[in-house]
């Protein structure tokens, strides 16, 4: 059973690849990169991916960087209520909320483009990066249960699969099957970070550090809570992944720090727990998602103590 699974997620991986979007092996049923660095070591080459992927039935993560993707994470509702701006026009699904954001600009519901839905009720949809900025990741920036995935992110290929509620569920490609559309400008413009002058000086507690010290700063912020969390014993883990989340985020929203970045650190650290005393992975990322969220809603102050 296992080669079939392998054949068939090669043969995913490999029409990935053919449309020109690198490659890497992500973790099966997981949405992490085994590699360290994946995003320099993701390809197209059809032999490099044989070889991988004849190793175990991995699932396909490409990057969105290379790919010169951006990709749109749509999520559903799952029992959660939606804040009330959203409740009272009856959102139940990040596709609800693109369409309303969509229709209050005036724009077409950005919809016509290639599609996957997510084993988790979810979709994705893929859209050409723009030639003329950087895009981050971003998680509810443009929307309620809206993310996005560009520079230093992966998105997880159609042909994939994930264990939702004990079952293994394939990402699966929408039909009808379009191209990549462009990325619509509306979005563009709500995702473009701020140039650095447009930043404040000051915040109300302090003076923000400059960016060589406040990457040096974010980075041992990471050590930290990652520590914290790979040496969190059962009965804690939930709570400590949660608040190192939150602090990561913290960071992510005062932008010194990729989202991307702080997710796969965390996922790393937490790896080791899962199989302890009933862990699982989806119980990381769920932890992991809600304390970024928070923590960028609330951004830290970098201060200048030196």
């Amino acid at each position: 059973m296992s080669r079939i699974v392998s054949s068939r997620q090669l043969a995913a991986a490999c029409a990935a690849a053919a449309r020109g979007w690198p490659v890497v092996p992500a973790g099966v049923d997981s949405k992490v990169p085994l590699f360290e660095g994946w995003d320099s070591v993701a390809t197209t080459s059809q032999e490099k991916i044989s070889v991988w992927w004849a190793r175990a039935p991995y699932n396909i993560a490409i990057s969105c960087r290379a790919a010169e993707l951006v990709v749109l994470d749509l999520d559903a509702a799952h029992g959660e209520l939606p804040p009330a701006q959203w409740a009272r026009r009856g959102v139940r699904h990040g596709r609800d909320v693109l369409r309303l954001l969509a229709h209050d600009l005036g724009e077409p519901d950005p919809v016509h483009t290639y599609r996957v839905w997510t084993p988790s009720g979810g979709e994705h949809r893929y859209f050409q990066a723009p030639q003329d900025v950087a895009l981050r990741n971003t998680v509810g920036a443009l929307g309620w249960h809206i993310d996005t995935r560009a520079q230093h992110g992966c998105i997880i290929a159609a042909g994939s699969a994930l264990r939702v509620a004990g079952k293994r569920r394939l990402y699966r490609l929408a039909q009808p099957l379009l191209p990549v559309a462009p990325l619509p400008l509306w979005i563009v413009t709500a995702l473009t970070p701020p140039r650095a002058a447009d930043l404040p000086a000051r915040t109300s507690g302090g003076v923000i550090l400059p960016a060589r010290r406040a990457t040096a700063y974010a980075a041992a912020a990471v050590r930290g809570e990652t520590t914290k969390v790979r040496e969190a014993t059962p009965g804690t883990r939930a709570h400590t992944l949660f608040v190192a989340a939150i602090k990561l985020g913290q960071i992510v929203g005062a932008r010194w720090l990729d989202e991307q970045d702080a997710v796969d650190a965390l996922l790393i650290a937490a790896s080791g727990h899962e199989g302890v005393s009933g862990w699982t992975y989806a119980e990381s990322l769920h932890h992991i998602m809600n304390g970024i969220a928070r923590g960028v809603r609330e951004p830290r102050e970098v201060l200048d103590i030196a």
